[in-house]
């Protein structure tokens, strides 16, 4: 595919991804986490417990500020530090109870929604079009 046209469709997916991401922004309700914050939730959730620098390292923010992110869902019960079994000396952070609770009724809210708008807005083949993508917007994210 020519250079002009992949530099105009990068340009074109960021463009409305930033939207996407915006108006999934505006639904935040003081209180709630963050989306940084529902980020490393989900992570622990899918992946299972990592280190304070895997976290840091996947979500690609600076240690110091996943630290702060870290310290923020530990201090309301969402995260719990524990020493790493197989190396004392290391910290596992993983979700808890109440953090995989706070996840799913987010998730369903927002996926209610979200479904709600497919449903009734988009035709089934914009539908499996949209579904069909999802990996590769995920792989794309994975080598950004």
């Amino acid at each position: 595919m020519p250079d002009e046209v992949l530099l105009q469709a990068s340009t074109d997916l960021r463009v409305a991804l930033g939207r996407l991401v915006r108006r999934l922004r505006q639904g935040y309700v003081a209180g709630e986490p963050t989306l940084p914050e529902r980020s490393v939730l989900a992570r622990l959730d899918r992946d299972g417990p990592a280190t304070p620098g895997c976290l840091a390292d996947l979500e690609r923010v600076k240690p110091q500020a996943m630290g702060v992110t870290l310290a923020g869902l530990v201090e309301r019960g969402l995260v719990e530090r524990r020493k790493d079994d197989s190396d004392g000396r290391k910290v596992l952070m993983s979700v808890t109870e109440a953090g995989v609770k706070l996840l799913t009724d987010r998730r369903s809210q927002t996926t209610r929604q979200m479904a709600a708008v497919l449903a009734g807005k988009f035709s089934e083949a914009e539908q499996r079009a949209l579904i069909a993508a999802i990996p590769l917007i995920e792989r794309l994210a994975h080598e950004l």
